[in-house]
This record gives C-alpha cells, sequence and structure tokens, in this order.
C-alpha cells in the first residue's frame, strides 16, 4: 500500500498548505503545531484515503476558554471536541513507537473550531481542513489511557463519551503518523508543539447563542460562548 504523501492530490494539497503557512510564520506568526483530520471510516472512504490527513495551528486561530467566539458569518460552523498530545522533545520520523512515546509530555483537553465545506481533497488541504480557531488547555502527565472519560454539553443537549479514543484512535499512533508524514515534506514535529488528533464525536453543529461545555477527565474543561 503506498503512502499517504505519495497520493498527488496530497502532495499537492500540502505542498501548498505548508506554503500558506511560511507565509503566515514570515508575517509573524508563532507556530503552534498540528492537526489531524478526515481520519474516520466514512471521510477516508469518501476521499479515497488510508489515513488522517494532516492540517497545521498557529496563534493565529488559538483562542481561549471562556471567550465568546463570534461565528454569524460563517457558513457550516461546528465544534470539535479533542485530545491534545503536548509534545516535549523533538520526534523522530519512522521512529520506534517507544522513541515516539517517549517524545510526549503531557496530554490535554482541546476544541478546534472549523467551518466545514466541500471541494476537492486537494483543496481541502490547501485550505487548512476547514481551520478557523484551536483552543488547548493546559497538558497533564503520566495520565492511563484507559481513565480518559468525556462529558459534552451544547446548549441544552448533553452527552457522555465513555470512549475518547474509539474515533481517534491511540495518540500515540498519532504522533507517530504525524512525524511521518512531515518528514516526507521536510518538516519535523517540533518540542514545544502540540497536535490535535481528531474529535472524539462526530462534528458538533454550532450556531450563535449556544454555549460548549467539554470536559474530558481527568485532564480538565474547556468552555466557549458562540456569538453573531
Amino acid at each position: 500500500m503506498s503512502a499517504l504523501h505519495d497520493d498527488p492530490r496530497v502532495r499537492r494539497g500540502m505542498e501548498r498548505q505548508l506554503a500558506a503557512r511560511e507565509r503566515l510564520l514570515e508575517e509573524g506568526a508563532r507556530p503552534i503545531g498540528w492537526k489531524l483530520g478526515l481520519g474516520t471510516a466514512a471521510a477516508m472512504e469518501q476521499h479515497g484515503t488510508d489515513a488522517p490527513v494532516v492540517g497545521h495551528l498557529t496563534d493565529r486561530g488559538l483562542r481561549e476558554s471562556g471567550t465568546d467566539i463570534p461565528i454569524g458569518d460563517w457558513g457550516k460552523p461546528a465544534a470539535e471536541p479533542e485530545l491534545a498530545v503536548h509534545v516535549a522533545s523533538d520526534v523522530p520520523p519512522d521512529g520506534e513507537r517507544d522513541a515516539v512515546a517517549a517524545a510526549i509530555g503531557g496530554l490535554g483537553v482541546a476544541i478546534e473550531l472549523v467551518d466545514l465545506g466541500g471541494g476537492e481533497l486537494e483543496d481541502i488541504l490547501a485550505g487548512d481542513i476547514f481551520h478557523r480557531h484551536v483552543i488547548l488547555g493546559p497538558p497533564s502527565s503520566g495520565v492511563p489511557l484507559d481513565d480518559l472519560r468525556g462529558a459534552i454539553v451544547l446548549g441544552d443537549e448533553g452527552q457522555y463519551v465513555a470512549d475518547p479514543l474509539a474515533l481517534v484512535g491511540d495518540p500515540v499512533a498519532a504522533l507517530a503518523h504525524l512525524a511521518t508524514h512531515l518528514a516526507a515534506f521536510g518538516e519535523t514535529v517540533r518540542a514545544g508543539e502540540v497536535l490535535i488528533t481528531g474529535s472524539i464525536v462526530p462534528a458538533l453543529q454550532i450556531e450563535p447563542g449556544q454555549r460548549l461545555e467539554y470536559r474530558l477527565e481527568p485532564l480538565g474543561e474547556l468552555t466557549l460562548q458562540f456569538v453573531a
């Protein structure tokens, strides 16, 4: 089976995305990490891929928990409650699992806000996979993955997530995939960066006036208020 980066759609899309990222950095943006997207079985079948694709994060999209987020002019706003992998040392590409795991400094709670749309895979990648904002909690170390439990309240609706990794999989494997994929484009996952691994539930459609509360035990909680 060929690697994801060998797909010409992925290669062209990533090259365009990384060029846009480089322009942002030249303008003064600070890189904070990476994201995985389109990683569900349905999304991979739709786009003809066999692994999650990769986007980037900078401080231009970083927002704080507890703040108001204007979404009134978005086309199809959605929130994705996620797990964040905080990187303590550079991640070796094609590294053994133990080496990748040793690069992880901790896990944290995260929310990504996206403005969903359609399009071809190359253009989706070039547009950073619908990314708009990211909200990050502080990292915690030494937390067994089996202990993770999620609780989400959006407006008047709540849900409990007994297995937050059921959709996104093992965070060590996710970080290894990221490092291998980025290496094909001359990039390295560096100490101090973060990886958000994908939504632990199907993306939540959001609208102005709603409040989102997301707790990922025992890592912490994030809250947002959506406004027009």
